[in-house]
């Protein structure tokens, strides 16, 4: 994996809009051939991610799509709005 996606693990998602948190990085989906990162799996699920329409992995593990990421730094911001 990319030292990039690897910098992600650990860090709390939250939401651009409202400021909740949604939980942890807990793993990441990617295309190994391009290094494209698909979608980030989220662990330590908080209440708040019932108000998002999140696909799962085949270990019911919640994605969200790396599409919505709009910033990293202490905390992955996301857009609410860009999943779909």
């Amino acid at each position: 994996m990319q030292s990039r996606g690897r910098d992600l693990l650990g860090k709390v998602i939250v939401s651009e809009e409202t400021g909740r948190k949604f939980g942890v990085i807990g793993d990441i989906n990617f295309i190994s051939e391009s290094g494209e990162l698909l979608n980030l799996v989220l662990v330590e699920p908080t209440k708040h991610i019932g108000d998002l329409n999140l696909d799962k992995d085949d270990n019911n593990r919640l994605l969200i799509p790396f599409s919505s990421v709009k910033s990293v730094g202490d905390f992955v911001i996301i857009s609410e709005k860009e999943i779909v």
